[in-house]
This record gives C-alpha cells, sequence and structure tokens, in this order.
C-alpha cells in the first residue's frame, strides 16, 4: 500500500473517532460551536474515504483510453473536497446566526472543554503525519487533506478559547459569535483548495521558477542553437514538458536524441517527486515565427508573403 492510500486511511480513522464525540457532547451541551465541530469532523471523515479511492483511481496506469493516465482525479477530488468544506463553513456560519436569534444556553462546559482539549491533540499529531507524507510525495490529494486537517487545528482552539470565555464569564454570545467566525475562516481556507485543483484541470503551467530553470537547462546546452514553443503543464502527479530545438541543420538523428537526452535528464532532476512526460521537437532552423502565425489560423500563403 502507497504511503498516500495509508495517510487518508489513517485520517478516516481519526475524524471517524473525533465525529463521534464531538457529535455527543455538541448534541448534550447545546454548543454551536463543539456541534460544527462535529459536523467538520463528520464531513472530514467522508473526504478522507473519497481521497482514498481518488488516490487508487490516480495511481492506475495509463491505458488505451486515458493514454495520460488518471492524474487530474487528484484536481478533481481537491475541487470537491474544497467545495464540501465551502458548504460546511456555511452551514456552521447558519448554526451561529440561529443561537444568536435564539439564545440557546451552553451546557455540560467542562466535557465540552475535554473533548476539544482532546481533539486538539489528537489533530495536531495526525496534521504532522499528513504534512510528512505530502512533503515525500507532493501529492496534492494529501496537500489538500493536510490543509483542511490545519483549519480544524485552528477552529478547535478557537472554539475551546470560546467555551473557556463562556465558562468563566456565561456570556453565550460569545460561543455564536466565534463559530460565525470559525465558518468564514473554513470558507476562506477552502479557495486555496479549489484553486490549485481548476488551474491543474485548466492546464495552468508549472511554478515560474521551475519553467525558468527549464529554460536555463535548455539554452545552455553547447549544442543547442535555440528553442521555442516550451510549454508545461501538470496533473499533479505527472509533470509534461514540450519544446522545439533548433539544432545543425546536417545533425544525425541519433545526435539530436543524444541531445535531447541529456536535456531530459537534468529536467527530471528538478522534482525528482514527480514523474516527467519530456516531448522534444527538432527544428533545422528557427521557426517560431510561422508556427505562432499558423496557430493563430492565418493560412501559410500569407505566412510566406
Amino acid at each position: 500500500m502507497s504511503s498516500e492510500k495509508r495517510a487518508t486511511i489513517v485520517a478516516t480513522i481519526v475524524a471517524t473517532i473525533l465525529t463521534l464525540i464531538k457529535f455527543f457532547i455538541g448534541v448534550a451541551s447545546g454548543s454551536v460551536a463543539v456541534l460544527a465541530s462535529a459536523i467538520d469532523s463528520l464531513l472530514d471523515t467522508l473526504i478522507s474515504i473519497f481521497n482514498f479511492f481518488a488516490i487508487k483511481k490516480s495511481e492506475e496506469k495509463a491505458s488505451e483510453e486515458f493514454q495520460y493516465g488518471k492524474g487530474k482525479v487528484q484536481a478533481i477530488a481537491a475541487v470537491i473536497e474544497g467545495t464540501v468544506i465551502t458548504i460546511s463553513g456555511l452551514y456552521i456560519i447558519y448554526e451561529a446566526i440561529q443561537k444568536a436569534i435564539h439564545g440557546s444556553k451552553t451546557e455540560l462546559l467542562t466535557p465540552a472543554i475535554t473533548v476539544m482539549l482532546i481533539s486538539i491533540i489528537v489533530t495536531f499529531v495526525l496534521v504532522q503525519y499528513l504534512l510528512k507524507v505530502a512533503k515525500e510525495t507532493d501529492n496534492l490529494v494529501i496537500k489538500s487533506d493536510a490543509l483542511h486537517y490545519q483549519t480544524d487545528l485552528w477552529s478547535n482552539g478557537v472554539i475551546l478559547l470560546a467555551l473557556g470565555i463562556v465558562y468563566a464569564t456565561g456570556w453565550e454570545w460569545i460561543d455564536a459569535l466565534f463559530g460565525f467566525g470559525i465558518g468564514i475562516y473554513i470558507i476562506y481556507s477552502a479557495y486555496e483548495i479549489i484553486e490549485e485543483g481548476i488551474a491543474i484541470l485548466l492546464d495552468r503551467a508549472l511554478e515560474k521558477e521551475t519553467v525558468d530553470e527549464i529554460r536555463e537547462l535548455i539554452g545552455s546546452h553547447p549544442e543547442v542553437n535555440g528553442f521555442h514553443w516550451l510549454k508545461t503543464r501538470t496533473d499533479g502527479t505527472i509533470n509534461f514538458v514540450e519544446f522545439h530545438l533548433v539544432l545543425q541543420p546536417n545533425m544525425y538523428l541519433i545526435e539530436a536524441h543524444r541531445i535531447s537526452d541529456q536535456i531530459e535528464d537534468k529536467i527530471a532532476l528538478l522534482d525528482e517527486k514527480k514523474r516527467w512526460v519530456i516531448t522534444p521537437h527538432y527544428d533545422p532552423y528557427d521557426d517560431e515565427e510561422i508556427n505562432n502565425a499558423i496557430s493563430e489560423g492565418k493560412k501559410l500563403g500569407q505566412v510566406r508573403q
């Protein structure tokens, strides 16, 4: 079993346990903040289960039907996860407003505070584990999961603070106010997850720093006369790179392949956590302007004029 799958299983087990405990205390105490945290943990459970199957699907090898593999399943999962997080944030805001209007009383404050303390400790350990796996694998789904549980860590801390204030002062509106703030923060945190997933689905280029390094590696090769049409993208697991190499017109094809192999090997070392699919094209001269004109829909005869 891959470390990514193992991480989603661990996250699922932890989230399930926290959900059961928080729901019991949240309903018994009447705390909207604890109940909101329980709902968030329930969503964590569902998302972690979904992430397991998303990772399993993304690891499938390329087939005749899906010739580039299914790596973008990770991006789809990230968008869905971010959307679910947003919905949970809206629900928490709704519950906070309801409590502010009706002014329900929070009971069982001591058990509620104890539960949130346990939740913070357990979630902190889980976050460190997920961040470790995310760093080792650079997997978008695990990154999203880690970010999600980091927001839980902050929200749990805020809930603990709210319960402490209610316990010390009896100000019930604090519970509603903090619950509202947590809802806003959860929605805000979901934006980054959704944005990253959509960017991958739209074939956004690799990071500018990486693209600049690729340009430097290609342009610095002593036998390359120039290059153009450098294009990059990623599916979250595999980085794709295309470019046109301008080489000597009378060069043997085997020499051209030798040069491109040297360049490809160096590019792949830029991020050894990812697989790379690098596709060079060989040109005897720089035909960038002609290619650009053709790509814009101009007729070849107009270009030659």
